[in-house]
């Protein structure tokens, strides 16, 4: 606790929005049951702090499941941790907890001073068997599952396996030297990441964090990033619907300052893709829903914009970046993104608009992303294609 005169207060420093094992997009199907093994994760967090605790989750659980023994330190690369670093974890002051279905725990605070964008180990030992994994997919950092108890593992052991999705853990809260205001961004895979290079911390929201930190303060350099691959904002599909999921996503943020609305892309591409037998076909089937339209998306915007502005919360939002190229790419679509980014620009919801659209459209054909900015798929970006976005947003937004 701190005292009435103490001016720090906690922050979410790092996220990843919880899912059900078979809501992502499969990278965990064919993993073994998780049983009597230590999970070893890396997270890279935004701001620092001089005290640490972490959000473990069940919220998708179908049963509770036990945490043996936890642990967190700077990491070092290779999975290991720096010596004099680790620091227990515990629960109401015991070693050990049981996480209830359908629920989150924090862990108690440990004194762990961490500088911004510090990478953070974080080992949890499970003695039983998780029957259903709360996860978010993709990790896009590499995470190990180890036999046994070996959350004090100094470094990686050689039986270690790649655990290809973030398991059991959903925020990391630093306790700030200062005020601090936490940067929530709600999105889809390219608020996710998809498509950057797995372990170098090149999603966009984290490419954002990195300038924070270089402009230094503490006050704003805190960006929390709750993209699901997948995701949209009017109906559940892969992860919940963002309408659905903003309370806990955003709302319930510890020091919540600013939310960034970046959604609403996959409600207009999957709702317009041609419906036929074609490879798509399977696919599409993973979101129910009836289409919907230009006016629906908007609609959606104005929902959470109410909700956060209810909350005194600054809300930004970016225009829906091209598509063409990909198999989802109808004209009819091309135009239900043109009229909900001409409403974005002028329709006055928001304290301010990030126009990723104008960062990445090809000028010689707007409706596609320019070469160089594309993960090769013409829908996600590559390193340069998100540093593009970071570096088009204007700091002073979150100062």
């Amino acid at each position: 606790m701190t005292g009435t005169n103490d001016v720090s207060s906690w922050v979410r420093s790092w996220s990843a929005s919880p899912q059900a094992a078979h809501d992502g997009l499969g990278s965990f199907d064919d993993h073994p049951p998780l049983a009597d093994v230590t999970l070893r994760q890396v997270v890279r967090i935004s701001g620092g702090g001089r005290r640490v605790r972490v959000r473990f989750t069940n919220e998708f659980g179908t049963a509770p499941f036990a945490i043996g023994a936890a642990q967190v330190g700077l990491a070092v690369p290779g999975g290991g941790v720096r010596p004099g670093s680790e620091r227990v974890l515990t629960f109401s002051g015991a070693p050990d907890v049981t996480v209830p279905a359908g629920a989150p725990i924090l862990s108690d605070p440990v004194d762990l001073p961490l500088p911004g964008l510090a990478k953070l180990a974080i080992s949890l030992y499970l003695p039983g068997r998780v029957e259903t994994c709360t996860c978010h997919d993709p990790a896009l950092e590499t995470g190990w599952t180890i036999p046994g108890n070996a959350v004090a593992a100094p470094a990686l052991p050689e039986n270690a396996e790649v655990l290809p999705v973030r398991a059991l853990i959903s925020g990391v809260d630093l306790l700030a030297d200062a005020p601090a205001k936490a940067i929530v961004v709600v999105g889809d895979s390219r608020t996710d990441g998809a498509g950057s290079t797995p372990d170098t911390n090149h999603s966009w929201p984290e490419l954002l964090a990195a300038r924070l930190a270089k402009q230094g303060g503490v006050a704003t350099g805190y960006v929390s990033n709750q993209g699901i691959s997948g995701n949209r904002m009017l109906n559940d599909g892969i992860g919940a619907a963002a309408l659905a999921r903003f309370d806990r996503d955003v709302l319930a943020t510890p020091g919540l300052g600013y939310v960034v609305l970046s959604v609403g892309g996959n409600d207009i591409g999957i709702s317009f893709a041609p419906r036929d037998d074609g490879l798509m076909a399977d696919f599409l089937k993973r979101f129910p829903g009836a289409p919907v339209t230009a006016d629906d998306v908007i609609a959606g915007y104005r929902q959470l914009v109410a909700r956060a502005h209810e909350r005194g919360v600054k809300v930004y939002a970016t225009t829906i970046a091209p598509f063409e190229g990909t198999e989802i790419y109808t004209p009819e679509g091309e135009s239900a993104r043109q009229t909900v980014n001409e409403w974005i620009r002028t329709g006055g919801a928001f304290d301010a608009v990030l126009d990723f659209d104008a960062v990445w459209r090809d000028p010689g054909r707007p409706s596609r992303i320019r070469e160089g900015f594309h993960a090769g798929d013409h829908l996600h970006g590559s390193d340069a294609g998100y540093q593009a976005l970071a570096d088009s947003i204007d700091l002073s937004l979150f100062s």
